[in-house]
């Protein structure tokens, strides 16, 4: 056994130690750094300062931070940390999936760590209820799945959140979309047109929406809902909504459809929903034909004919029985442009093509006026 795996079961071994000690009135008063320096001093004396000092360190991870995965997390080139079970920690950076060598020494010490992150937010996951969808005080989302829905062990993931986000200049060179075409979407935004930016989980949909928001007028109200935060808008009149999922008793629901429906009420210029997934579908249809004009969202789709016939099965579920026909006349009515996101083979994030939307005998449907086909970029002048 190499060191760095004796060092971790020691660290495990003494951080359960500290967990024991600390059911004491008299141990919980004081700081925990002098705790666990006492007991590193009194458990492994033998050790060399250096070790003595990293296994501090270590027992510190594992009982207050997020264990092995402290590194990960705090490296500003990580985008997401996937964990599944005790096997090797995967991360994305730069697009990329990549495999690293952080992982959890037991299933326990992965519950540990869920638990910490969980419980400052007044949330729990357990066998009755596997499933839970969280946001860190960072704006960082985390998704738990426990067994047995997890078949390999628990799997954790963490989406990281950029204080700082790309501005429309950070794509052009980062190559996500041409200069021309942010030109174009930017004056599309400042004329007031109703954007869908559309593409597949992961795409960077949320990042371009963030930067596009960068052309509304710095006087204008703008009201964001979302299912966890994200945004983080630069002008000055910002309101910010976000869903709430029911409490352990199935209580307290609010949901992105009643949040919808509310910001109508809360006199906005603009309406962002950070992404349509539901019957709020209908509501925003709604608030867009009737003079809510230059709102922006995304939602899941690979093109942008397959968002319009998303957009309208999302409005039927609903169940308000209004006709289809009736549906695809409010989205053609209510959508300007829809500029579609895709991420490439070598995870790079590239805007595939930005269409308007146009009436026909059958509906609504798109042409394109810029559109990315393998390395060359067609659009009309």
């Amino acid at each position: 056994m190499d060191r760095d795996a004796l060092l971790d079961g020691l660290a495990c071994s003494l951080r359960d130690q500290l967990v024991a000690q600390a059911t004491s009135a008299e141990e919980q008063e004081r700081p925990a750094a002098e705790r666990i320096a006492a007991l590193v001093e009194r458990e492994a004396a033998v050790l060399d300062e250096a070790t003595r000092t990293e296994l501090r360190r270590r027992v510190a991870q594992r009982s207050f931070g997020l264990g092995p995965l402290e590194p990960l997390v705090q490296d500003p080139e990580v985008d997401e940390v996937m964990v599944s079970g005790t096997e090797p920690a995967w991360v994305e950076r730069r697009g990329r999936l990549e495999q690293t060598q952080a992982r959890f020494s037991s299933e326990r010490e992965l519950r540990d760590a869920i638990e910490r992150i969980l419980a400052p937010l007044g949330r729990r996951v357990d066998e009755a209820s596997p499933l839970v969808d969280a946001r860190l005080p960072d704006g960082s989302r985390v998704n738990v799945v426990l067994p047995p829905l997890a078949v390999d062990g628990p799997a954790l993931t963490i989406r990281r959140f950029r204080r700082q986000g790309f501005s429309g200049q950070d794509l052009v060179d980062q190559a996500t979309m041409p200069a021309a075409a942010l030109e174009l979407l930017g004056a599309a935004v400042r004329a007031r047109l109703t954007l869908l930016v559309c593409g597949g989980t992961g795409s960077g949909k949320t990042t371009t929406l963030n930067a596009l928001s960068a052309f509304i007028g710095a006087g204008e109200r703008i009201v964001t809902i979302e299912d966890a935060a994200e945004l983080r808008l630069r002008q000055r009149h910002v309101v910010r909504l976000e869903a709430r999922p029911a409490n352990l008793e199935g209580r307290g629901e609010v949901t992105v459809r009643t949040l919808v429906r509310n910001a109508l009420r809360m006199r906005p210029d603009r309406i962002i929903v950070g992404e349509v997934r539901g019957a709020e579908a209908l509501d925003l249809l709604s608030a867009l034909s009737t003079g809510h004009e230059g709102s922006l969202s995304t939602i899941h789709a690979g093109s942008a004919p397959e968002a319009l016939w998303r957009l309208e099965t999302l409005a039927l579920m609903a169940g308000v029985g209004l006709p289809h026909a009736a549906i695809r006349e409010q989205v053609a009515d209510a959508l300007d442009l829809v500029v579609c996101q895709g991420r490439g083979a070598d995870g790079r994030r590239r805007v595939v093509s930005i269409s308007e939307v146009v009436r026909e005998a059958a509906g609504p449907a798109v042409r394109d006026l810029y559109a990315l086909r393998g390395a060359r970029q067609h659009g009309r002048p």
